[in-house]
């Protein structure tokens, strides 16, 4: 686990080096949805998986889940990752001040910074707290974590297809959101044994 989290802390950074050069810019253009609107209302849709009340939503849903079954350990962490994984991503917009591509009209209206993607790095640590949380079995546990890495992924791919971010934001908001959430998870289970989605 230690060697995953640096691999993933090497890919953030590679992404906020290496960022915005010809490479981003010709995965941005083969990415990109303007001029289809089939992949426009696709995209547009997926994304919406990655916005504030959708993921604030599912956070709470997952809440209620614990809460009804009296895991109140597993409810802070759930609530904990996310508020400080949400609150990292914006802290990281403003620190960095990446702008969006503008080469390509964007397809939705948006006002922050780029780098990282707030919706692959929020999406993914939202859906990933809620696969290792949630699920009884491990059976259950793997499913939800394959619904959790497709749903991701694509919210992640919907933003280069509306055109307001770079691929590598993208890349740096998955690999910020998978890496805090196993950190962060991984320090739960070193603290108290009980803190295992295993013994919920």
């Amino acid at each position: 686990m230690p060697l995953l989290i640096a691999a993933l802390a090497l890919v953030w950074a590679a992404m906020l080096a290496f960022g915005t050069r010809a490479g981003d810019t010709a995965l941005l253009l083969f990415l990109y949805a303007g001029g289809k609107p089939e992949l426009i209302d696709a995209a547009w849709t997926v994304t919406q998986l990655g916005s504030f009340p959708a993921l604030a939503g599912a956070a709470i849903l997952g809440l209620i889940r614990l809460s009804l079954r009296r895991d109140w350990r597993g409810a802070l962490i759930l609530a904990g990752v996310t508020l400080s994984g949400r609150l990292l991503v914006e802290a990281q917009k403003v620190a960095f001040g990446r702008l969006r591509p503008a080469d390509h009209e964007p397809l939705v209206t948006i006002q922050s910074y780029a780098f990282p993607s707030g919706h692959a790095a929020n999406a993914t640590i939202v859906f990933l707290c809620l696969a290792l949380l949630l699920p009884r079995t491990g059976s259950g546990r793997r499913l939800a974590l394959w619904v959790a890495a497709v749903l991701a992924l694509a919210v992640g791919i919907s933003r280069p297809m509306l055109g307001v971010h770079w691929p590598s934001d993208v890349a740096a908001g998955w690999a910020f959101g998978l890496a805090w959430t196993l950190a962060l998870l991984r320090l739960c289970g070193r603290l108290a044994r009980d803190c295992s989605p295993a013994s919920a």
